[in-house]
């Protein structure tokens, strides 16, 4: 603290005596005249009262008229560091200020001729040389009105929304304006809005699909109360039918309602990462204990490799038991024709990879090559009615997703029609296996 007062002392009394001589110098013509008054006092004192009245009006007309100035508007009192950097300002191009935009920016001359694109526009939209036309690279009509009304001499900023569909799929909103005046140079500046739209999209899709998800059982309830109210009024078979099938809607859209819950959770928390140390070894016998029910009604045998180590990784031991009971139940479901589950671990934790890898395999139809991709979307479904059939609310795969991307895991899906799946979890593994791991 001490050294901190004894820098901060100097340069406030530098300061002070700076301003003291500003002060003074702008009241340089006040005092002149003051100085002026009091000689002339001193030298008539026989004058009479009329003389100091005299010179202090005197004093108060030049003090009036004369030039004024303040430490701010004086050259000579400019800290050398401002002076240093209005002169680094100066030296500024349009250029150099370009590579420092983060967007993708381009220059270009009256007649719409690139000057100078910075390195977001080269990396978004390829090389930009210089003299390239900005009406040849940019057809749409759109990009065309743009340029023709910038290069008319509109003061205003125009903007507009630009898209390109090849390589990828891009949204841009895109602003153009002269750079100074009358230099007859303008500037283009491309906003990538590509992640907010998709967002945007992905949250009308999924409250899309959420309604409709929660709007079919609605419907099947409502109809079914119309029916016990009027033709089946009396008919006690089909009541106890149509309750029996209301009682099973209901429990789809608790599921549903549930998985939702459990997807706005992870959502929140993504970014933190679990540190727990949990046996996957226990949590993988604890899923198959309490599917093996599950798994006797599909028709399925369920055959586990765990090993007889203990395998520590870092997690929520909850919500990886949430993974494991997910992806067992998805391969009972959909894979109970093939007759049999494998669960395998595959410790690699001794090696510099530091990795675990948990698979489940069914022997059922497989998965088509296309829809890979898409499975872990919400509310993606590759035989919707198989699914409903199931009992699956779309969203199982998702919830696995999330989990995962907290644990800073991942999962890979391998399938052929015909052939089964393969879905496998890569966690990292502690260092070492500490004695209490949980279990």
């Amino acid at each position: 603290m001490a050294l901190a007062d004894g820098a901060s002392t100097p340069m406030s009394e530098t300061r002070r005596a700076g301003l003291a001589r500003a002060r003074l110098h702008n009241a340089r013509w006040t005092l002149a005249a003051a100085a002026l008054a009091l000689l002339v006092v001193a030298a008539w004192p026989e004058a009479g009262w009329w003389l100091p009245v005299l010179a202090f009006i005197g004093v108060v007309a030049v003090a009036l008229v004369a030039p004024r100035g303040s430490p701010a508007t004086l050259p000579s009192q400019s800290p050398p560091a401002l002076v240093r950097a209005r002169a680094d300002l100066e030296r500024l191009t349009a250029i150099d200020l370009a590579a420092a935009v983060p967007d993708a920016l381009v220059i270009f001359d009256r007649s719409g001729a690139v000057l100078h694109a910075n390195e977001a526009a080269q990396a978004a939209f390829g090389e930009l040389p210089e003299g390239l036309l900005l009406q040849m690279r940019f057809r749409v009509p759109e990009m065309q009105d743009l340029v023709a009304r910038v290069l008319s001499g509109e003061a205003a900023p125009a903007i507009i929304e630009y898209a390109e569909r090849v390589p990828v799929e891009r949204a841009f909103r895109v602003a153009a304006m002269p750079l100074g005046r009358g230099a007859g140079v303008f500037a283009m500046v491309f906003r990538d809005q590509s992640e907010s739209r998709r967002i945007d999209r992905m949250r009308a899709d999924f409250i899309a699909n959420a309604s409709h998800e929660l709007r079919t059982p609605l419907a099947s309830i409502s109809g079914f109360i119309e029916t016990l109210r009027g033709p089946a009024r009396d008919d006690e078979k089909a009541r106890e039918n149509f309750l029996q099938i209301m009682q099973n809607q209901t429990e789809r859209m608790a599921r549903l309602i549930d998985d939702l819950l459990s997807l706005s959770r992870l959502e929140m928390r993504t970014y933190v990462r679990p540190t727990t140390p949990v046996d996957l070894r226990a949590v993988l016998r604890q899923v198959i204990e309490t599917m093996g029910h599950m798994a006797r009604e599909s028709g399925v045998e369920v055959k586990a490799k765990l090993g007889d180590a203990p395998v520590t990784v870092p997690g929520s031991r909850d919500e990886l038991y949430q993974v494991f009971q997910n992806l067992l139940e998805n391969a009972c479901k959909y894979g109970a024709s093939g007759g049999r589950v494998e669960i395998e671990i595959d410790d690699r934790s001794a090696t510099d990879d530091r990795e675990v890898n948990v698979s489940i395999r069914d022997f059922g139809p497989g998965i088509a090559e296309e829809h890979i991709p898409r499975i872990t979307e919400r509310f993606y479904r590759v035989d919707v009615e198989t699914s409903r059939s199931q009992k699956g609310t779309g969203l199982g795969l998702a919830i696995v997703k999330h989990i995962l991307t907290r644990h800073d895991a991942r999962l890979t899906i391998r399938s052929r029609p015909g052939e089964g799946a393969v879905f496998t979890v890569h966690l990292h593994s502690t260092v070492g296996r500490p004695a209490g791991a949980q279990q």
